[in-house]
């Protein structure tokens, strides 16, 4: 295949790449200046979107898995085969450092891969009936249109992980992605065109915060579009809900979490301190599964902080493009004031920082780097223990006993993932069945997969993503009841 631009500058709708009047600036969050800019779409642009896709849709389901799955695999080998340009893409408008956004294509090309491949298995059932003349099947068939609402910290994964299942059963995707991060979004689209791709399976409509909320309504009010696919905050994910219910959609959301972290003091420090930095550190915090509230037990607390703090210590700071960079910059200022707000509410109520990267200070007045931090003497009560921190903040609180841990942990109205160290498999079993979230990280920092549903409990969210559930989100199920006279 001849390579195309990945650098697109326009939206993709109905495959053609348009243009409008008005244009929104993509920034660099390291420096400030302006990587490219990318047209405001509105109400026009969606209804251009919806109408190829319902055509399209028609079309597309009809096919056979195989065929579907071609363009899913030709997506994914182009990626990995061009992935330094679209890793220094995500970390040029995103922040992230380089060899985080070289992870990340290889985690998006992945789900593409897996959902090419379960496209074959998208297998319905056979019911015994309850008389001799009948057959009962069940089918699964695509939903419909689908639209998707991805956020900023993973600009091209969150789009993959929605758009492989949603293509794999034959449904088309209109996208919006975050307004700060939409040229990895448009480069997926240049590379689903030369995938061979039909035109009007996936559109991205890009634009600012006011064009979001104009887009999304718009999207929602349109009864062709069936599903609607989100991943962001809590707080706009109930908004996206509650709109939803006019025309009863098919709704997945992955919200915000409030990750416990829990050090048991049977634990080995090495290994739970190398997976806090992972669990809590990368993307410099800006995770929905990072590490929130770390839960270190007695025996073991003093070794723990020290250990994790001399490890803070060392983090380097700064452009993701520069080499030996573990922490990025904060997405933007508004981000940073949010992260500094909490850390500064912690300290008026005691907590306080023992540790601290030794770039305290360096960062340029204005700028969005925030210094690693490691907090003591949080508490449930404060506002860093019940606000998802998204930066790079380690607040520590002691516990006594496995209840107590079990308790602190659950004291949340978020439930997405918990993170567990300890050596006694009968006592980690019992803490991990008591944890109130969709998912459980044993003595690792990391466990999202494309072979494994992603999903939480309580305000975390609806459905899951990955895996093979993550077909069912974008399937109806169809009862056939057959009379053989």
């Amino acid at each position: 295949m001849s390579k195309v631009v990945l650098l697109r500058d326009r939206a993709f709708i109905a495959g053609q790449w348009i243009e409008t009047d008005a244009r929104v600036d993509v920034l660099d969050p390291a420096s400030g200046e302006r990587v490219a800019s990318v047209p405001q779409c509105g109400v026009d642009e969606v209804s251009a979107a919806v109408d190829a896709a319902v055509p399209a849709w028609a079309d597309w389901r009809a096919r056979p898995a195989k065929a579907r799955a071609e363009p899913l695999h030709r997506m994914a080998q182009a990626m990995m085969e061009r992935e330094e340009e679209l890793a220094t893409l995500i970390t040029r408008e995103q922040g992230k450092p380089l060899q985080e956004a070289r992870a990340e294509i290889a985690y998006s090309a992945s789900f593409l891969t897996w959902f090419a491949e379960e496209a074959r298995r998208n297998y319905g059932e056979t019911i015994p009936a309850p008389a001799a003349d009948r057959r009962i099947l069940v089918l699964r068939q695509a939903v419909g249109v689908g639209a998707a609402i991805t956020p900023w910290n993973f600009p091209s994964a969150m789009i993959t992980r929605k758009l492989g299942p949603a293509l794999a059963v034959g449904c088309p995707l209109i996208l919006k992605p975050a307004e700060a991060t939409p040229l990895s979004a448009l480069a997926l689209a240049a590379l689903a065109e030369e995938a061979g791709l039909p035109s009007g399976l996936f559109s991205v409509l890009t634009g600012d915060r006011e064009a979001a909320d104009v887009l999304g309504r718009a999207l929602l009010a349109d009864p062709r579009v069936r599903k609607l696919s989100f991943t962001g905050s809590t707080v706009v994910g109930k908004k996206l809900l509650a709109a939803s219910a006019a025309t009863i959609k098919r709704v997945s959301l992955e919200l915000g979490g409030n990750a416990p972290f829990i050090v048991l003091d049977d634990a080995d420090v090495d290994a739970a301190v190398r997976g806090c930095l992972v669990a809590k550190f990368r993307n410099a915090g800006q995770t929905c599964v990072a590490a929130n509230r770390i839960l270190v037990q007695d025996g073991i607390y003093d070794r723990f902080r020290d250990a994790l703090g001399a490890a803070i210590a060392n983090l380097e700071v700064g452009p993701g493009l520069q080499p030996g960079v573990d922490i990025g910059p904060l997405i933007d200022r508004r981000a940073y004031e949010k992260v500094n707000g909490l850390v500064e509410d912690a300290m008026s109520q005691g907590a306080h920082p023992s540790f601290r990267s030794d770039q305290a200070g360096q960062a340029p007045q204005g700028s969005t780097f925030f210094v690693p931090t490691l907090l003591e003497g949080v508490t449930p009560e404060m506002r860093i223990a019940q606000d998802e921190v998204f930066g790079p903040v380690a607040p520590l609180t002691r516990f006594g006993s496995d209840e107590e841990a079990i308790a602190l942990a659950n004291h949340t109205k978020s439930g997405l993932i918990a993170y567990l160290y300890g050596r006694d498999l009968s006592r980690l079993v019992r803490v991990y069945e008591s944890l109130e979230t969709g998912m459980v990280g044993v003595n690792t920092g990391l466990v999202s997969t494309a072979e494994a549903p992603f999903g939480g409990w309580k305000e975390s969210g609806l459905g899951r993503e990955g895996s093979r559930h993550g077909l069912d989100e974008w399937t109806e199920l169809k009862t056939v009841t057959v009379a053989l006279g």
